[in-house]
């Protein structure tokens, strides 16, 4: 067989590998997740809701994405379904802070500065759920975000000690999102995915720990 010819079938053979097993790694946390998601209404009550971070503006403001994570955590503070809301967001350089924006507008939505934790080392959803649980000791949380990405974010928590249901934001925006920044996020999540198992499996750390900050004395 021509050397050019074995190549491209070898290439061939990675890149159905790779696909393959992209692919198998989101039906395994879609059906691990499956049984786990509840609306606001219906969601068992918890100690803590956890808020994941997405994009902030140059101006500070939360992107629409966040904007709905963070107003379903206050629903879910204000109708009693948990105590606190934990915000978790990538706050790597000064000019660029998630948990800011969240708190900010957790605030403005009535929700009482007392009720709000920020934690700023949460650059990952791998190192927001093993955070919860080594650094705020929380044993069990209701987790907000989209439903692109919450099973993942579900998948991690639960293997990391928290025992974790779910609540989609994107109930609080019934007429969607822009379509290309849906489908670049669903897209993106077949890699993050793949990468959050492997994750796992190793045992790996998160970028920083730091000393334990009980959200509950």
């Amino acid at each position: 067989m021509p050397r050019k010819k074995t190549l491209l079938l070898g290439a061939l053979s990675l890149f159905a590998t790779a696909i393959l097993s992209l692919t198998l790694s989101r039906v395994y946390s879609a059906e691990r997740a499956k049984n786990l998601i509840y609306n606001s209404d219906n969601v068992p009550t918890y100690p803590v809701a956890i808020i994941f971070g997405a994009w902030v503006d140059a101006n500070g403001y939360p992107s629409a994405v966040l904007e709905d994570r963070v107003k379903m955590g206050a629903n879910l503070y204000k109708t009693g379904k948990v105590k606190a809301l934990l915000l978790t967001g990538d706050n790597h350089i000064k000019t660029y802070n998630e948990p800011e924006a969240m708190h900010q507008y957790a605030l403005s939505l009535g929700v009482p500065d007392s009720a709000l934790v920020l934690d700023y080392a949460g650059f990952r959803t791998y190192d927001s759920c093993y955070r919860v649980h080594e650094i705020f000791k929380v044993n069990q949380a209701i987790l907000v975000t989209q439903a692109f990405h919450l099973d993942r974010a579900l998948l991690v928590c639960n293997s990391l000690g928290v025992e974790s249901v779910g609540v989609a934001a994107d109930a609080v925006r019934p007429e969607g999102y822009e379509k290309i920044n849906l489908m670049m996020s669903e897209v993106r999540e077949f890699p993050s995915t793949a990468f959050a198992l492997i994750d796992l499996i190793s045992g790996k750390k998160p970028t920083f720990l730091g000393d334990p900050l009980p959200i509950f004395k």
